[in-house]
């Protein structure tokens, strides 16, 4: 059997759509669309068909949308611009003790800075508290910045609710959507979010190319300086492939789409547990079993060394991951599982993340289950 990809939590492989139309742009569509000759105005014609398509897939303004290079970029932008701006207004941060480095790093180098950062604790399932934020809301807090859907454990958040707790607060409301959009309908519209900050490579777009959403009421200052680029706020020619590559990714993603998908999963999910279940394999799931992105299943399989099953099944062709791409080769244990039960526990060291794609074949998932079922009964012994 071919080898089988099931990380796509991690990472999608690119729609052949998106190649074809990449690699058109780049033929075609080659001029700087900052400059006033034919070939950039056809360039900046693209730009702003691609800005309004994505604009269109969150109920966005197309002036509300800021292309970066990914989702690193776009919370750095939300989180330390919004820091600095509202400094003048308290010092005081909030986030979770789950997000992604990303965003945590983040606020770790803002508490080097002089402002305070609120942690907020998880349940055994992932999920917050939202006592626990209303009770650490200040009156100097300027900054809440929550992730829409966990990339480790799939667990949901309450964005709406945090955003109608926020209105009546100061503070900024920032929401990493990485793993959340392509899976779920946004709609900013509904929610009381100023910011929020999507990669294309999740959505089998290419890498090195997000947006940010900044809600029109609450503009930031450029995090990058130099030419005038998307309105001034952020400094650099366009990747215009990308961005074309992005836009035709979403083109993809219709509602009916998303729902589709979402089905598959569960399918390839319910599949693997009835197997695994079938085979004796002492496992437990991780995460809030309702509210669950389909597509991320983290799995504690009990007695069996993560790092040595992560080996065992990469020998086999299959590939999967232990968490978050971006601490690969970091032998440090996940951050998120020990913030839902303890540094101490066991499981820490035995989970792993499978995270299928549209391109998952049930044969993958029963050759998956074979595999594991040989692999653990092999170590047990």
């Amino acid at each position: 059997m071919k080898p089988i990809y099931l990380d796509n939590a991690a990472t999608t492989p690119m729609h052949t759509a998106v190649v074809a139309t990449m690699f058109e742009a780049m033929k075609e569509d080659f001029g700087n669309p900052s400059s006033v000759h034919q070939f950039g105005r056809k360039a900046h014609g693209k730009l702003e068909v691609a800005r309004s398509q994505i604009a269109k897939s969150i109920g966005a303004k197309e002036t509300e949308i800021f292309f970066t290079s990914g989702g690193t970029e776009g919370d750095n932008y939300a989180i330390m611009q919004t820091a600095f701006l509202r400094k003048e207004f308290g010092k005081h941060l909030i986030t979770t003790a789950v997000e992604h480095h990303a965003v945590l790093h983040t606020m770790e180098f803002l508490e080097t800075q002089g402002f305070e950062v609120t942690y907020l604790s998880v349940d055994d399932t992932g999920q917050i508290d939202l006592d626990e934020l209303k009770a650490a809301l200040r009156p100097d807090t300027i900054l809440v910045s929550i992730m829409f859907a966990n990339n480790e454990i799939g667990t949901i958040y309450p964005i709406n609710e945090i955003g109608a707790i926020l209105s009546e607060h100061q503070a900024y409301f920032h929401t990493d959507a990485v793993q959340a959009y392509g899976c779920l309908d946004i709609d900013v519209k509904e929610l009381n979010v100023n910011f929020l900050s999507v990669s294309a490579h999740k959505i089998s777009g290419p890498k090195g190319v997000g947006f940010l959403y900044m809600k029109e009421a609450t503009p930031l200052p450029p995090l990058m300086h130099g030419g005038d680029q998307e309105t001034k706020k952020r400094a650099g020619t366009e990747n215009l492939p990308g961005i074309i590559g992005f836009s035709q990714a979403v083109r993809l993603l219709s509602s009916d789409q998303k729902e589709k998908n979402a089905l598959h999963y569960e399918e390839l999910r319910t599949q693997l547990l009835n197997a695994l279940a079938a085979e004796n394999i002492e496992f437990e799931v991780n995460g809030d079993a309702s509210q669950r992105l389909p597509h991320i299943l983290n799995l504690w399989i009990k007695g069996i060394p993560n790092d040595l099953l992560l080996v065992h099944l990469d020998l086999m062709g299959i590939s999967i991951s232990t968490g978050s791409a971006c601490t690969a080769g970091n032998v440090e244990p996940s951050h998120v599982l020990s913030a839902m039960y303890g540094t101490k526990n066991p499981l820490i060291k035995e989970s792993i993340r499978i995270s299928f794609g549209k391109q998952t074949t049930s044969d993958e998932i029963t050759y998956l289950a074979s595999c594991l079922n040989k692999i653990v009964h092999k170590i047990k012994k």
